[in-house]
């Protein structure tokens, strides 16, 4: 019992610090956090199902590792984030019924969830969707934002992911929303290096969300050529340039594709 006593009261510390938001101390901040880290390894820390487990000891190890993971995302560390996550996915499911439900446990899901959807880890997005109840993923703010974001990608609707970073559930979703913002917008770049031989430097910036201004610094990055105020994509040694997107072939398609469905129906 002495351990516990001195993980509460470590963690009393950790909490009142942290609390102190914009004024806390980092560095205080991740002192506490490594000496709890080590106090919990003396008790029910990540128990298993073998093991008694004392309430009192899993919810301090619980609040900690929930602390940790926003200091982590304060602190710009995804690394760091995603261990803390992954050792709170036990007290999220394995222990869901045992302990009272945390103010936190929703924001934090789908903060994971949108930290996999930033760095294009779909796969692994859906895995950890499909772990969340369905009346969650339908209602809870949480866990929506994440979800919408998904689908306004799958149709290719950026200007909507661009409007999302003003409508969060959490401030600290806006860290992965500026890193998925990036990923989008390389998709994009990649797009339009396929689809058009030249485009205008207005025409790109706006497919691109960005201002003018900051597109010749962008086209650098892409080792992209501007000349009199349009984009020359650079391609690779006998690679033909495409005419840009035939519009007006595939509008015909798709009006024909239109009526046909409306004769069969």
């Amino acid at each position: 019992m002495a351990e516990l006593s001195e993980a509460v009261k470590e963690h009393t510390a950790l909490t009142k610090e942290w609390g102190k938001g914009a004024k806390m101390d980092r560095a205080k901040v991740a002192q506490h956090l490594e000496k709890l880290k080590l106090m919990l390894t003396k008790l029910s820390f990540l128990p298993t199902k073998n093991e008694a487990a004392n309430i009192q000891e899993l919810t301090v190890s619980r609040d900690t590792l929930e602390v940790g993971a926003q200091y982590a995302v304060l602190t710009e560390d995804i690394p760091g984030f995603e261990r803390y996550m992954a050792q709170l996915q036990t007290y999220y499911h394995d222990y869901q019924e045992s302990l009272p439900q945390s103010a936190f446990q929703w924001q934090l899901l789908g903060l994971n969830l949108l930290c996999l959807l930033s760095q294009n880890r779909v796969a692994e997005f859906h895995t950890e969707l499909e772990r969340l109840p369905a009346n969650e993923i339908q209602n809870n703010v949480y866990i929506k934002h994440p979800v919408s974001l998904e689908q306004y990608i799958m149709e290719g609707s950026y200007n909507k992911v661009v409007l999302a970073k003003g409508n969060v559930p959490a401030e600290s979703y806006k860290y992965f929303i500026d890193i998925l913002m990036g990923t989008v917008r390389n998709e994009i770049a990649s797009c339009l290096e396929k689809a058009y031989g030249d485009i205008s430097c207005s025409d790109a910036a706006r497919m691109l969300s960005i201002n003018s201004g900051e597109m010749p610094g962008y086209a650098k990055e892409r080792g992209w050529q501007v000349t009199g105020g349009r984009l020359r994509f650079r391609r690779a040694d006998g690679e033909t340039e495409e005419q840009g997107v035939p519009s007006f072939e595939l509008a015909n398609m798709a009006i024909t594709f239109a009526r046909e469905m409306e004769q069969i129906v």
